[in-house]
């Protein structure tokens, strides 16, 4: 697996730690095939139903997501990840305010 395409090592060695352990029952699929799915699957915009088989299973692939979504695991990476990346450089904090205001006219405003 190339760099492009998947985790490098250095980065695994970062996110493996932030991962939820495997609980009781069959074994699961490798955490780092995953999340290279769950990641390929949003760098490339494509459809849940179109990740490629490499991945696993699209079944499996969107139920970790969700529970990695709904246990704060992906919020633990995120928050773990900012300061590294903007201590790189990596982030640009450039933000821009629009202050307009669009008003209805007064029949639209009222439902007529």
């Amino acid at each position: 697996m190339s760099a492009v395409s998947g985790l490098v090592r250095l980065s695994w060695a970062f996110v493996q730690p932030l991962l939820p352990r495997s609980g009781r029952g069959s074994r699961r699929l490798d955490d780092r095939m995953i999340l290279n799915g769950i990641v390929w699957k949003f760098r490339t915009g494509t459809a849940r139903l179109e990740v490629h088989e490499r991945y696993g299973s699209r079944a499996t692939l969107h139920t970790r997501f969700r529970r990695w979504a709904k246990d704060g695991t992906l919020e633990r990476m995120f928050r773990a990840a900012l300061p590294r990346a903007d201590a790189a450089g990596d982030i640009e904090w450039l933000v821009s305010v629009d202050s307009t205001i669009v008003r209805a006219a007064p029949a639209h405003a009222a439902g007529a």
